[in-house]
């Protein structure tokens, strides 16, 4: 599969329950995002695009996860964006303070 410039492809592990939703480091290709939603029944996915979409100023629609639904790990696809810019955008929004 060609690699599309407009589509970013991200690794993120998510920590759900947090007191507040924040980006809170990346390290090793991987952004560590906290959430406050719990994962229940897909809500705390749910709550990642919903924060992903925010930061990005890009619709919930062109996110999608790929990989890992049941997992922390998960690998994030972000229609309309490169990766180098979407990681550029989030880690320039590391005050973390945007609430959904």
């Amino acid at each position: 599969m060609p690699m599309n410039e407009d589509q970013a492809r991200l690794n993120i592990r998510v920590q759900p329950g947090s007191s507040k939703n924040m980006i809170s480091g990346y390290a090793d290709g991987v952004l560590n995002i906290k959430i406050t939603t719990r994962p229940e029944k897909g809500k705390a996915n749910e709550s990642l695009i919903k924060y992903l979409s925010k930061l990005l100023g890009v619709a919930k629609s062109n996110i999608s996860i790929q990989k890992g639904i049941t997992s922390r790990n998960k690998l994030i696809v972000i229609q309309g964006t490169s990766t180098s810019n979407a990681i550029s955008l989030l880690l320039s929004s590391t005050d973390g303070e945007k609430s959904i």
